[in-house]
């Protein structure tokens, strides 16, 4: 027995048959701008707000003359001579500055997210005595500014530095110790709350398998918290390449300084103040930290998006 089967309408007739949309009236430009176009002047304004100070700083470093005076007329003189000059002079040296940045920030920002991480997992994991004291205590020991430490950071380092002068008073190991010394803090409390929102349910799963805590946090807890350690790194980072008062007491000697604290010599100086020359060390010294925050911004966005539970 065969099945008649009844043929497929013809294309014209498919086109036909189709319903004939409805032209949407265009709303009203009053309207439209009650509705969000007053959010694009918010956003304008705010950018020209961010970026004046910006490609204000950038046309100072390209004014030879060594004054702001002459950048109020943005771009007039274009030169380079002040990026050739800070390279030039053997009693600032601004590459060493730069290196050394690099280097205390770098080691600092890794640290901070190593030790940070490891003390959240405790306290959002474990239950031991102490625990909420411990971390009430992290989070008031930040209410007081680092500036009430200063003296007594500086006596401890030079003390140290009798005994153990590799992280004494003029070394990088001694101001990264300092530096360290503050990592448990706000940085703690963040990741702290960022790790209880991974469920529990995962380290559960993991030790029935026989996985051991450092097996669960280093391979299951840090790949899902990439996007806080991120953040927390990227702060860490640049909160250590400005920093001026706790480098500028440890760091005694020109060679060994950084850059918050080196450029500060091209504006204090009684007979030549180079804000020009100032400009141009700023301009440069926020190389780094774009281009980190270009690096870790799709860890940051990829790692939010992601889901941890699938």
């Amino acid at each position: 027995m065969t099945t008649l089967t009844k043929p497929a309408p013809p294309a014209a007739d498919a086109a036909r048959n189709r319903p004939t949309p409805i032209p949407q009236r265009r709303k009203p430009l009053a309207r439209r701008f009650a509705e969000t176009g007053w959010r694009h002047i918010i956003g304008v304004v705010a950018v020209i707000f961010a970026v004046f100070p910006l490609v204000y700083v950038l046309s100072a470093s390209l004014n030879p003359n060594g004054t702001l005076v002459g950048s109020n007329a943005l771009f007039r003189t274009v030169d380079l001579g002040n990026y050739f000059r800070l390279f030039d002079s053997p009693q600032q040296p601004y590459g060493a500055w730069f290196m050394n940045t690099l280097l205390v920030a770098s080691i600092t920002a890794v640290s901070t997210v190593f030790l940070g991480a490891l003390a959240a997992y405790a306290f959002s994991r474990m239950r031991f005595i102490g625990r909420r004291f411990g971390l009430l205590s992290l989070l008031l020991v930040q209410m007081f500014p680092q500036l009430l430490g200063v003296v007594a950071i500086f006596l401890l380092v030079s003390a140290i530095g009798d005994i153990f002068p590799a992280v004494g008073l003029g070394t990088h190991a001694g101001l990264i110790l300092v530096y360290l010394g503050g990592a448990l803090g706000v940085n703690t409390y963040l990741l702290y709350g960022f790790f209880n929102t991974i469920p529990i349910s995962i380290d559960e799963a993991a030790r029935i398998d026989g996985a051991s805590h450092a097996q669960i946090f280093f391979t299951i807890i840090l790949p899902l918290v990439t996007p806080m350690l991120a953040v927390v790194g990227l702060l860490s980072f640049i909160g250590t390449t400005s920093e001026f008062v706790i480098a500028s007491v440890v760091l005694t000697e020109p060679s060994t300084q950084t850059l918050a604290v080196g450029l500060y010599q091209f504006v204090t100086q009684e007979t030549s103040k180079n804000w020009t020359l100032f400009s141009a060390g700023a301009v440069l010294a926020a190389i780094p930290v774009t281009l980190l925050f270009l690096f870790l911004q799709k860890y940051i966005v990829g790692g939010l998006t992601a889901g941890s539970v699938k």
